[in-house]
């Protein structure tokens, strides 16, 4: 009989990669504070200890760096669990909390992965998600069968606890970059008096072109939809870990700095928005709504 693989965190990304490995035939055992979002099918563990104690391979996808510590070294956590073999984190933690969690499992005789993903909840629900992929080689080896189930590309970015992190937050930092340029320059380009729809055209088509530019304000703010699927605390929190990031390695940041302080901003006013709901922090400034002529 194939061995259960365990899921730990079942929110918006989580829930839709369990349901995509359970799609795929594996059999799962689950924990989350709140249950419904298990599979139909999976087994729901009272804790992630249960999990642990069910699942050689145990996957998990959750928000914040302190959740992650509490959820893998806590009391009740993952640690010392009778069949855990190989943890996976999936969730974004920064490179210091993964490090710090990949040596106290280790001494409980258990290999981590950091396994970042990028792509949302509709990469998740479609499994195109891209992955950044960093452990031993064993470790990694042993997981990779797993993500055909919900990730389109994997990239193998080193064999230390963390540099997954480092890579993926690396990534999210320059996101929030680009949100946060094309929505100063197109509440420029409403007040200059011209229509943003076409202003993105324009800039999809020349070197300004960017995800946010080509994707999220044709999809999210020209509709004032304001439903990426990922919210702007979690944003902020992504652009702080790397800047912590580079404040360990020594590496000035000053344009990052400047986005960091804008997200910050953001977020101190943040009601549990979207992501790129910041855009209204910068309509308020300039005076102009984003939105297409009628």
């Amino acid at each position: 009989m194939t061995a259960a693989v365990g899921f730990v965190g079942l929110g918006a990304m989580g829930a839709r990669i369990a349901a995509r490995l359970q799609a795929a035939g594996h059999e799962l055992v689950v924990f989350d504070p709140r249950s419904d979002g298990a599979p139909a099918g999976a087994r729901v563990a009272g804790s992630p200890r249960e999990v642990a104690d069910a699942a050689p391979v145990v996957f998990a996808s959750l928000p914040t760096p302190d959740v992650v510590r509490a959820v893998a070294l806590g009391e009740d956590g993952l640690a010392g669990g009778r069949a855990i073999e190989v943890f996976a984190d999936l969730s974004t933690t920064g490179p210091a909390v993964a490090e710090e969690v990949a040596a106290g499992l280790a001494e409980q005789g258990v290999t981590s992965v950091d396994a970042p993903v990028s792509g949302g909840p509709a990469g998740a629900e479609a499994g195109t998600l891209t992955l950044m992929v960093a452990g031993p080689a064993p470790a990694v080896q042993r997981v990779w069968p797993y993500l055909d189930a919900f990730a389109r590309r994997r990239f193998v970015v080193g064999d230390a606890a963390g540099q997954g992190q480092a890579a993926k937050v690396i990534n999210n930092l320059m996101s929030a970059c680009s949100i946060a340029i094309t929505a100063e320059a197109l509440v420029l380009g409403t007040r200059a008096g011209l229509d943003p729809q076409t202003l993105l055209e324009v800039i999809g088509a020349s070197s300004g072109a960017n995800n946010a530019a080509s994707d999220k304000f044709p999809k999210q703010v020209l509709t004032r939809r304001f439903d990426h699927g990922f919210r702007l605390e979690l944003m902020a929190k992504d652009v702080r870990l790397a800047l912590d990031e580079a404040r360990r390695r020594q590496v000035p940041m000053l344009l990052g700095a400047t986005v960091g302080e804008l997200w910050n901003l953001a977020d101190a006013h943040d009601d549990g928005d979207d992501c790129t709901a910041i855009v209204k922090m910068f309509e308020e400034w300039g005076g102009a709504e984003i939105a297409p002529r009628t």
